[in-house]
């Protein structure tokens, strides 16, 4: 289905979110243009951070990296979550397999004005690598796995999918 190669920032996002969430995305079910949770983070990212133009790896789309190779990831939610940090790191590995000595990922929250900032390090690469190979498992699974607690759900774009019966 989809290689070491492919595995992109929302992928990894997903697997923190729900392994559920990414094995449907994987298999080209998208539901994120009718969510209005989806549609706001769009619109952050169009109005922060305007002066810089994002990159595209292929399958990776990194907001932008500044001139001593920090990864910029800018967010919508007001409160960091593992994902995010996941997602980053995910983008400096993406950035080392091609070559580019990416430093670390900073994470920008407009809605709080915050940013966090992680090393790229021996142990967040070898994490990083963990999630690729975790994202191929869900991949490679022959059936949907279990749906989280409906509590877990708010503000998915899968909810529909999941919870319509």
């Amino acid at each position: 289905m989809i290689g070491r190669e492919d595995v992109a920032g929302v992928h990894i996002k997903y697997l923190y979110h729900c392994h559920r969430q990414l094995w449907l995305y994987l298999r080209g079910i998208r539901p994120e243009h009718l969510s209005a949770a989806v549609q706001l983070g769009e619109a952050v990212h169009d109005t922060a951070y305007t002066r810089h133009s994002p990159i595209d790896l292929g399958a990776a789309q990194l907001d932008f990296v500044d001139n001593e190779y920090w990864v910029h990831e800018v967010k919508s939610s007001s409160r960091p979550q593992e994902a995010d940090r996941a997602q980053g790191l995910h983008y400096c590995q993406q950035l080392r397999r091609i070559g580019v000595e990416a430093q670390g990922a900073v994470l920008h929250y407009p809605r709080t004005r915050r940013t966090q900032r992680f090393p790229y390090t021996p142990s967040a690469a070898i994490r990083a690598e963990a999630d690729i190979d975790a994202v191929l498992v869900v991949a490679d699974a022959a059936t949907s796995p279990d749906r989280l607690a409906r509590t877990s759900c708010r503000g998915c774009s899968f909810t529909d999918y999941c919870w319509t019966e």
